[in-house]
């Protein structure tokens, strides 16, 4: 039997199992969160104190000072004159549109405010992500993998200890370290890769060390299966038996935390581009909030459940690829819920 014989197999079952539906259903409930956040952030704001007209016109919080007539039509212009249901209506459909309104001190449109600051934050988080999976995965294989209980130990924790550790107090050492003493790589700002390196670090270590502990957690539960011992009895070799088979089944549910250490990777990236004072989304979400800028608010909270969603959508996806027990229950499903 060839080498492409099992994958072969395997892509012609996702296609037989209905591997569309699979995605549909998980885009609808990606659907679902967005509408959910959007929902959700449009009351909480609505129920925050404050008056976003008199922010708007630099007046106090009770419209001191402030023309009346000017008043009402900035109110009817963003239609805070209408009910509440009426102007969720609104918002959300300009929402649908990618629209969502303009920034309440400086008047710039919410979606060229995110554009301006996002290619950082998502420079800064891929990095940072590349980091954690190289590391967390090479940690994981090598404490598993290492036959010298005191080393093996040792090794397994370095995860608790990156987890527990406060993500501003490493990125402290690490200027400390780099910057002001050894005067490797800048402090603040965002020129140029160098400036990148030191923030990168700083927000991979916790996720890194939830991707080690998970990881190296399920490879000794699989060196425990019966695959493995029928593995060994064939002659395989350790190394080969820890790359082809134990790190393919250790590996689901690294696949499933990564949507959400995506999402806690961008709520990271405002503490780690406070720390070195980086323009992106982080310094972006810091002023809206101090500012009580609620349409840029609203806009970044919809931003982090699209990615979140949008991550999700990528694990679902890979998941029939990677074990297509998860396709044939899909097929299994579909008959069911059809009869129901």
């Amino acid at each position: 039997m060839t080498a492409s014989g099992p994958a072969a197999r395997r892509a012609a079952a996702l296609r037989r199992g209905g591997y569309g539906r699979y995605l549909a259903r998980r885009a609808a409930q990606g659907v679902f969160v967005l509408w959910a956040a959007f929902t959700l952030s449009f009351v909480v704001l609505y129920l925050l104190p404050g008056d976003p007209v008199s922010i708007m016109l630099n007046a106090t919080g009770d419209g001191v000072g402030v023309d009346p007539g000017a008043v009402a039509a900035l109110r009817a212009e963003h239609h805070l004159d209408s009910s509440l249901v009426v102007q969720y209506l609104y918002a959300l459909a300009d929402a649908v549109c990618g629209d969502f309104g303009s920034s309440i001190p400086t008047g710039e449109p919410v979606t060229r405010a995110i554009a301006e600051a996002l290619p950082q934050t998502l420079a800064l988080t891929a990095v940072s992500f590349t980091l954690a999976v190289l590391a967390g995965g090479g940690l994981a294989l090598l404490s598993t993998s290492v036959r010298w209980r005191p080393l093996r130990r040792v090794l397994l924790s370095l995860p608790p200890l990156g987890v527990s550790v406060p993500t501003f107090w490493i990125g402290l050492i690490l200027l400390q370290l780099f910057s002001f003493r050894a005067q490797l790589f800048p402090a603040t700002g965002n020129a140029g890769f160098s400036a990148l390196v030191l923030p990168a670090i700083t927000l991979a270590v916790p996720t890194g060390a939830v991707f080690a502990q998970v990881l190296a957690k399920n490879l000794a539960a699989a060196w425990r299966s019966p695959f493995v011992e029928t593995a060994r009895a064939k002659g395989l070799s350790r190394t080969h038996i820890q790359l082809r088979h134990a790190l393919r089944n250790g590996s689901i549910p690294v696949l499933t935390i990564i949507g959400i250490t995506v999402g806690q990777m961008l709520a990271g990236a405002v503490v780690v581009e406070t720390v070195f004072s980086r323009n992106g989304i982080g310094r972006l979400t810091e002023e809206s909030v101090a500012a009580q800028d609620i349409p840029v608010i609203q806009g970044l909270v919809v931003l982090s459940a699209l990615v979140f969603v949008l991550v999700n959508l990528a694990v679902d996806a890979v998941y029939p690829l990677v074990d297509p027990r998860i396709g044939r229950l899909e097929r299994r499903r579909a008959p069911q819920e059809a009869l129901a």
